[in-house]
């Protein structure tokens, strides 16, 4: 389906870097409102660059898919590594909670990560090894940033979690899945509905986790 993968290393240096850096956000753009049927020549001439240049950076469209798959979650990864630095600053672990499940919420609604998550979903039967590539830099990435997060709290003695792997999928449950769940339908919780789920979520996991506080 796209060129031959024993193509000659990518270009380097600052322009062909300013070229990939373009390419990636056109084909973010034309994947979003195109789904993966979005034309090469569509993205190379967004980019503003020749079919040639784009094909000489990227192999193929899947290859040009994953990465863009892979920066749209770095994007959420780099928000998860900035949840941990305010850990650092507080020892209120509900806030923390709150933090994380607010910066999870914003990260997993971006309406351009979703249409990139609802277009992997639709392209599961045709492209597998896309839907391989969207959960081990995506939903993978996260659990473990997550379960590393949840390490800190209980290194810290804030939370108490035996089964940290059970841990990140209830905590995801009680905040995350049902924006994820109503956003592939074309849906969107309340604002005031979507507050409550994470106040309340956190509430329940900490009194499943929570660790006991000694008296003051």
């Amino acid at each position: 389906m796209g060129k031959d993968s024993t193509r000659t290393a990518p270009p380097t240096g600052k322009r062909a870097e300013r070229n990939r850096q373009a390419i990636v956000a056109a084909a973010r753009e034309m994947f979003t409102r195109d789904g993966f049927d979005a034309g090469m020549d569509l993205i190379a001439a967004r980019a503003g660059v020749s079919k040639v240049t784009v094909y000489n950076h990227f192999g193929s469209k899947e290859e040009l898919f994953t990465e863009v798959i892979g920066l749209a979650m770095g994007e959420a990864h780099a928000t998860m590594a900035q949840v941990r630095t305010l850990l650092a600053e507080t020892g209120d672990v509900r806030q923390a909670l709150l933090h994380t499940a607010r910066a999870l919420v914003s990260a997993a609604t971006d309406p351009s990560r979703m249409a990139l998550r609802n277009l992997v979903t639709g392209e599961l039967r045709r492209f597998p090894e896309l839907a391989q590539a969207y959960r081990e830099r995506g939903p993978a990435r996260s659990a473990h940033d997550l379960g590393a997060l949840f390490g800190d709290l209980g290194a810290r003695g804030q939370l108490d979690i035996a089964d940290v792997e059970l841990a990140v999928l209830q905590f995801f449950s009680l905040t995350v899945y049902p924006h994820l769940i109503t956003g592939s339908i074309g849906a969107a919780l309340r604002p005031d509905l979507a507050d409550r789920l994470i106040t309340d979520g956190v509430e329940t996991f900490l009194r499943r986790y929570g660790a006991a506080q000694p008296p003051t």
